[in-house]
């Protein structure tokens, strides 16, 4: 966007090419003191209505995360139940062979098999994780060296 926006104008659009917010004269006619000044304050609200843009950009956004995390946890809860449903009839098919006790066993034997090799393969995920945004402080360092030549 180009030109100056003022306070009043809640949409951010431009003034008139030939006048300003305020009806004075365009930018022309201005000093170098009223420039400025009307430069500082065109700043000041165009940055006010970024930052509220912003903001409400990012409450919808959250409530979107919202919605979606809850769905999230639905899908989980029904994934728990089916997977809780599913080894019941695991175990009692099983018991049509065998004594009831033995395929209970059975089923939570090969659910520990399931929790073992889900906990190796997040262990071995997180061992992989660096914390430390190496991109970011390699950048840092950069411009510290940077400042550092400046000054001499």
């Amino acid at each position: 966007m180009s030109g100056p926006y003022t306070a009043d104008n809640e949409r951010g659009t431009p003034y008139s090419a030939g006048m300003s917010a305020a009806g004075s004269p365009a930018y022309d006619d201005a000093s170098l003191g009223e420039l400025v000044s009307r430069l500082t304050g065109d700043f000041g609200t165009l940055t006010r209505q970024e930052l509220a843009l912003a903001k409400a950009e990012l409450r919808e956004e959250a409530k979107q995360a919202g919605k979606g995390a809850g769905m999230l946890g639905g899908a989980a809860f029904a994934g728990w139940m089916l997977a809780l449903f599913v080894s019941l009839t695991v175990m009692w098919a099983l018991g049509e062979a065998m004594d009831l006790v033995w395929a209970a066993l059975i089923v939570a034997a090969i659910w520990a098999v399931v929790a073992a090799v889900l906990a190796v393969s997040g262990r071995k995920a997180l061992r992989d994780v660096t914390p430390v945004p190496e991109q970011t402080v390699e950048t840092l360092k950069e411009d510290a060296q940077w400042l550092k030549t400046r000054k001499h």
